[in-house]
Order: C-alpha cells, then sequence, then structure tokens
C-alpha cells in the first residue's frame, strides 16, 4: 500500500508555544503509520488556505493544522468538500474546534489521533459567503475580539483583561433575526451562532450544538444589568448558560440578521468587519476531520471539570519535556 501524503501547515505564531522542531516530530511520528510529510509555514493571513487549496489540487490525502482556531479556519475553508481530511495538531490560545471534537490539546495525543486514521464528516457555517467551523459572534464577544486581535500580548489572562475592560462601557446593539420562518427583534448583548459546542478555552456558548446535525444553535444574550449579564460568564464556563435567564437559544438551518450598521463580527474567533444585514446557512457534511471518536455529551460542570484537569495535565507534561 502507497503511503499517504499529507501536508503539514504551521503557524509559527499562533498561540503561546514555540514549534521549533515541529516539522520533524511530526514526520517522524506519523511514519509509523505509512503517513509521508512536507511541511509549509504561513507567513501572513490567507497563507493557509492557499496553501491548503494547492495541496488538494495535487493529490495530498491529509492536510494538517497546526495553530490556532484562525489556522484550523483558513485550512478548512480551502478543504471543503475535496475528498481531503483534516488533521489538528491544537497550537493556539483558545482551539475551540479541537476541543468540540475531542482532540487532545497536546501534541503527541493530537498526533495519535492522525495516526489512528479516524474521521467524521462535519457541517460548516457560512456568513456572508465567509466559512466558519466553531463560532460566529455578534455584540459584545466580537468587540472584544477585535480588541485582543490588536494586543501584542496574547493567551487566556490577555483575553481576560481585554473582556474585563470593554464590558464597563459596553452598550447593547438591536438586531433583527429572521429564521424558522418568524422574525425576532432582541436588544441583546451577544447573538452567536454555533456549529460547535464553544468558543475555546471551553467557554460551552452552545453545549448541546452537534457539528454534524445540519443545523445551527443560535445563542441570544440578553443584557440585563452590570452583574446579572457578568453572571452569564460563570455559566458559560460551567457548561450551564441555557439555563440562564437572560439566555434565548434555537436551532436553524439559516437566518438572516440585521442591525442599524456594519460593525464588528468575529467568525472562529477571527475579528472582521460584515455590513449591517447578514444572511447565515449551515452546509452540512461538508469537511472531513480526523477525530478520536464520536462527539461526547457535554455534562454540566463535569465536562468543564474534566477539561480544566487535563489542561492542566498537559501542561505539566509539556514543562517535564523541556
Amino acid at each position: 500500500m502507497e503511503p499517504k501524503k499529507a501536508l503539514l501547515i504551521i503557524n509559527p505564531i499562533s498561540g503561546t508555544g514555540r514549534k521549533q522542531g515541529l516539522d520533524r516530530r511530526v514526520a517522524d511520528h506519523l511514519a509509523h503509520a505509512g503517513i509521508s510529510v512536507d511541511t509549509a509555514l504561513t507567513r501572513g493571513a490567507g497563507d493557509a488556505t492557499m496553501l491548503a487549496g494547492n495541496a488538494a489540487l495535487h493529490g495530498y490525502d491529509i492536510v494538517i493544522a497546526a495553530g490556532g482556531d484562525g489556522t484550523v479556519n483558513e485550512t478548512a475553508m480551502a478543504l471543503c468538500n475535496t475528498g481531503v481530511t483534516l488533521g489538528i495538531i491544537p497550537c493556539g490560545s483558545g482551539n475551540g474546534l479541537a476541543r468540540h471534537l475531542n482532540i487532545p490539546v497536546d501534541i503527541r495525543s493530537s498526533l495519535d489521533v492522525i495516526a489512528a486514521g479516524r474521521s467524521e464528516i462535519c457541517d460548516n457555517g457560512e456568513a456572508n459567503g465567509r466559512k466558519f467551523f466553531c463560532t460566529f459572534g455578534m455584540g459584545f464577544d466580537a468587540t472584544v475580539g477585535h480588541k485582543f486581535a490588536q494586543s501584542k500580548q496574547r493567551g487566556l489572562m490577555t483575553y481576560l483583561s481585554t473582556t474585563f475592560s470593554e464590558y464597563r462601557n459596553y452598550v447593547p446593539e438591536e438586531y433583527e433575526i429572521t429564521a424558522n420562518g418568524q422574525v425576532l427583534t432582541e436588544r441583546a448583548f451577544v447573538v452567536a451562532v454555533c456549529n460547535a459546542s464553544q468558543y475555546g478555552n471551553n467557554a460551552y456558548i452552545a453545549p448541546h450544538a452537534s457539528i454534524n446535525d445540519g443545523l445551527l444553535d443560535v445563542t441570544i444574550i440578553h443584557y440585563g444589568n452590570k452583574l446579572t449579564t457578568a453572571l452569564v460568564g460563570i455559566d458559560l464556563m460551567a457548561g450551564t448558560i441555557e439555563k440562564n435567564m437572560l439566555i434565548n437559544t434555537f436551532r436553524a438551518d439559516s437566518l438572516r440578521i440585521r442591525r442599524r450598521q456594519a460593525g464588528a463580527v468575529h467568525l472562529d474567533g477571527e475579528p472582521m468587519m460584515l455590513p449591517d444585514t447578514i444572511d447565515i446557512r449551515c452546509n452540512k457534511h461538508s469537511l472531513s476531520v480526523f477525530t478520536p471518536g464520536p462527539d461526547a455529551e457535554i455534562r454540566p460542570l463535569l465536562t468543564p471539570m474534566m477539561a480544566m484537569v487535563n489542561g492542566i495535565g498537559t501542561t505539566l507534561r509539556s514543562l517535564i519535556r523541556k
């Protein structure tokens, strides 16, 4: 049997960890599974999409994204409906898609997932023609995303600091949401349209979202007062957000969102500007991704707690290996 060909795309500046020697480590690990690996580095926005698209055209069986959700998004959008399977080595700050798919946030263990060869076919979302695989957001989270992207520092603590700073003066917008034959007019703190369950860092914005059911989970966070709105953050991390009184959720295969003017949004955590009207849809069964097994049901409190314990274990192992 001929070895499978893989292209490893490394974003050298994503996340907080060093990636020196990652190319050789990946090639050595996957050689035992009959996979030959070529490597390419990104140098700027759009490079991962170009590299992945070229790989799909030139007969590669696998494209592996080593980076954060932005790198994964760029890589995945070029692989939709090509038959090429995406492998993920989570090296970012949030790693939302990898965490939803139960891909370990550890290089060696994530390579074991690829070597095992099990894959599943996932959906993707699309907002005004721009693909997303985890979450699309408008409102406070998009504003924070823009500020975070401008920061020279990365990581969870920087993100939390940006969140607290922006929260003090944030003014919610009004949205008109058309879906499932109904029109909702909402003054909302956040409108999140989710293909997967979390933003990243185990923040569960749509705990029961399925990545292959052909539907998008919409979570609307209403604005209460400073305290009650802030307490939504606790439910977000505990996986209990759907029980919060400020939350409204529903599922749809497509929707339209109107707001008063163009403004900030994010797709898989990457900030951008979109116009006042945004059409969103789910593209069913578009992407093949290596995963360790079927999606596990999220259990409130327990799943986030276990994820935190696993994260501590991963950090300790990486320190020991150094």
